[in-house]
């Protein structure tokens, strides 16, 4: 019997905010420590590079802000669909 649509939005829900999640995190990470650091006097650029998409020769630079933009719908549409109701397991 195929599992029902809730139950496979929710697993799939489970795969992927991990995965959009972790350059969200990233990017504010990078942007609170900088910030941190240069309160202290110390300029960390490299993580302003961090935070802006240029991962050493990876330059996602030019596409890290819609890349970001897409991945916050992501998560959002995705904890959305848990907000559908459930199906009834059959009495």
């Amino acid at each position: 019997m195929p599992r029902p649509l809730s139950t496979r939005l929710r697993t799939l829900h489970r795969v992927l905010v991990p995965v959009a999640a972790a350059p969200l995190l990233l990017t504010a990470a990078s942007g609170s420590l900088y910030s941190l650091l240069l309160e202290r006097g110390i300029d960390a650029f490299w993580l302003i590079k961090i935070h802006t998409g240029r991962f050493g020769p990876i330059n996602l630079q030019p596409y890290y802000s819609v890349l970001l933009g897409v991945l916050t719908l992501v998560v959002i549409a995705s904890g959305a669909t848990l907000l559908l109701p459930r199906g009834r397991a059959p009495s």
